[in-house]
C-alpha cells in the first residue's frame, strides 16, 4: 500500500522523531511512502522509511519513498527520497500528494497540512492524525497517539 504522510516543513526534534518512527513502521510493514519531498516531516518520514527497509529481514519489501515536489527541480528533494517527482505546481501539488496514497497519516502541520487534510476528505482517504489539526466539522480523521497506532488504523481502513 502507498501511504501519503503529510505535515509541517518546520518541526521540533520531537515531531521529527515521531515522523521518522512513522516512516520506519511503514517500511517494516511493507508500505511505500508518498510525501511532499522536502524538509521537516517529509524528510523525517523518508529517513525513517529508509531506516525501516534496511532493518527488515527482506530488504526492498517496503519503504520506497516518493517525493511530490512543488518546484521544477527533482534535485530539490531531500536526500532520503527515492523517486522525486517535480511538478512546478507550488502548493497545488498538495492534491497530488494525497491523491497518490491509499491512506493519509498527518503529523503536526500548518496551512499546507490543513489543505492536504481537506484533499484527504475530498478523495475519501482514511486519515490518521498524530498531533495534527482538530477539525470538528470534518469527519474522518482518526486521532491516534503513536506511530504504530497510525499505521494500524490506515491498514484497517
Amino acid at each position: 500500500m502507498r501511504v501519503s504522510v503529510i505535515g509541517g516543513s518546520t518541526v521540533s526534534s520531537d515531531e521529527y522523531e515521531l515522523a521518522r518512527r512513522v516512516g520506519e513502521c511503514l517500511a517494516q510493514r511493507g508500505h511505500a511512502v508518498v510525501c511532499g519531498g522536502l524538509g521537516g516531516v517529509m524528510e523525517a518520514v523518508c529517513r525513517g522509511a529508509r531506516d525501516g527497509r534496511e532493518s527488515t529481514a527482506s530488504p526492498g519489501a517496503g519503504g520506497h519513498t516518493i517525493g511530490i515536489l512543488p518546484g521544477e527541480r527533482r534535485a530539490a528533494a531531500n536526500e532520503y527520497v527515492d523517486t522525486p517527482i517535480a511538478t512546478g505546481l507550488g502548493h497545488a501539488r498538495n492534491a497530488v500528494v494525497v491523491m497518490n496514497g491509499d491512506a493519509v497519516i498527518a503529523i503536526d502541520g500548518g496551512g499546507g497540512t490543513l489543505s492536504e487534510l481537506g484533499y484527504g476528505h475530498v478523495f475519501d482517504r482514511p486519515i490518521a492524525g498524530l498531533g495534527t489539526h482538530q477539525i470538528e466539522s470534518l469527519d474522518g480523521i482518526e486521532h491516534v497517539a503513536t506511530p504504530e497506532a497510525a499505521v494500524d488504523y490506515v491498514e484497517r481502513a
